[in-house]
């Protein structure tokens, strides 16, 4: 069956700043306290969303969320105007305000895991929608990001939707930067990989300096929820050694498209049994696994973090090949460079390097891979997904357009408790989901 895949960018937020709120993401607590532009990091990835969409990739937008968040800061005690609150939990706890003022939705690689209707038990596309209990700051996003997944792919016919698993580090769910999904094409049924940090229930290695936020458990339970057989999936640890050197999601140290997996030689724990189901449960499909292994020789696990080259999009043109998008850090490593010129000539699957630049996002801890959710769709559910969320040259224009009128060109952590600032978010967002089409998905719309 003829399916594409169409990845929704995650449009960066008004209260984009630099708090160092994510342990264990090596540049989001080396850049702490740095100076932000909101509107710069927007400029940004819209240019990535229009120049895929211009190369025929077909491109879709997901809104940011309302920050400050208003509601979790009433449920913690604090009342009151919005203005009062904000100037207390500025006063009483502002690293509290710049939790809740994240703007960290704009990775929505870690909205949701999906699975096409090709793989799923009912022939329907399945989206959970991921807890991040893992961060505070992220915990918080999970119900807006459900209400705009139903808004966007609003056809039960087609979509199913579940709510986030239970809050509780037993269920760590961060969505699909640790799911990989490996296929002949989009169209064909795939082998699903969940990538887990630690076993919660009688585990025997994790890491040590830094937390493992997705549990076996966790993902075991969306493979349940989305209808996967046995022969679809295979879950594989992370290994720990990497997650203590900065590499806090799979998709740090391994992406994945079509039946290809581009990755580090030290990203799994016993990779070797991992791949050999890989390759057993895709045989079944008479599909070849193909493994791109990036030997530390040539790219240690600290380059790698540094440049986010894993944390890269692989995307299948038209003539068959492969094509890699990095952020610009990746070229200004000789070592990633190096090794990236050698690549695109071994007449191996991928052949060609798209750069960008993302320094904003890169800065706050997040690359290409991290600002997609990837959503495989046959034609008729793409025809039944919001239309005015999908890319072109009208809608580049119209949230261009926007931006220039909403986001302020330089934030620091003190400016969070400013009440324009959380004024302007919301007439911003409130003009923003009538451009998309989206109804009244925020908590000040209700």
């Amino acid at each position: 069956m003829k399916a594409y895949e169409v990845n929704f960018d995650g449009l960066v937020g008004l209260t984009h700043h630099y708090a160092g709120l994510s342990f264990g993401n090596v540049a989001s607590t080396s850049n702490q306290s740095a100076v932000s532009n909101p509107k710069l990091a927007a400029q940004q990835g819209l240019l990535k969303m229009k120049a895929l969409s211009d190369m025929g990739f077909k491109q879709g937008v997901l809104p940011p969320q309302e920050r400050p968040h208003i509601p979790v800061l009433r449920q913690l005690g604090f009342s009151g105007s919005d203005e009062q609150i904000l100037a207390n939990v500025a006063k009483q706890a502002p690293k509290l305000l710049s939790a809740v003022s994240s703007a960290s939705s704009m990775w929505t690689a870690n909205a949701a895991t999906m699975s096409p209707s090709v793989d799923t038990a009912d022939g329907r596309a399945h989206f959970t929608a991921a807890n991040l209990n893992n961060k505070f700051h992220r915990a918080i996003e999970a119900d807006t990001t459900s209400a705009t997944l139903r808004a966007m792919f609003n056809n039960e016919q087609y979509f199913a939707h579940h709510d986030a698993l239970p809050q509780q580090s037993v269920m760590g769910d961060e969505g699909a930067a640790n799911h990989n999904r490996l296929c002949s094409e989009y169209g064909a049924k795939g082998v699903e990989v969940f990538v887990y940090g630690r076993q919660a229930y009688g585990g025997q290695v994790e890491p040590t300096r830094y937390p493992a936020r997705q549990t076996l458990e966790a993902s075991q339970a969306v493979a349940r929820l989305h209808g996967l057989s046995e022969k679809q999936t295979v879950f594989v640890q992370q290994n720990p050694e990497v997650i203590d050197q900065g590499v806090f999601h799979n998709d740090v140290i391994a992406v994945s498209n079509g039946n290809v997996l581009f990755h580090h030689d030290q990203a799994f724990l016993n990779q070797t049994a991992a791949f050999d189901e890989i390759k057993q449960k895709l045989s079944l499909q008479q599909t070849e696994f193909i493994s791109i292994q990036v030997p530390t020789e040539q790219v240690s696990v600290q380059d790698a973090v540094s440049t986010y080259l894993f944390n890269s999009q692989l995307l299948t043109k038209s003539n068959g090949k492969m094509m890699l998008v990095v952020p610009e850090e990746s070229r200004q490593n000789t070592n990633v460079w190096n090794y990236l010129t050698e690549l695109i000539s071994s007449n191996g699957p991928i052949d060609e390097v798209k750069v960008f630049d993302l320094r904003e996002s890169m800065r706050n801890g997040g690359g290409p891979a991290c600002l997609r959710q990837r959503v495989v769709l046959t034609e008729a559910e793409l025809q039944a997904v919001t239309p005015q969320v999908l890319m072109n040259d009208e809608l580049f224009n119209t949230l261009n357009t926007w931006v220039e009128r909403f986001y302020r060109d330089r934030l620091l952590e003190a400016d969070l408790a400013d009440p324009q600032l959380l004024n302007e978010n919301r007439q911003a967002l409130d003009e923003l989901t009538q451009i998309l089409a989206l109804g009244s998905i925020y908590p000040f719309q209700q």
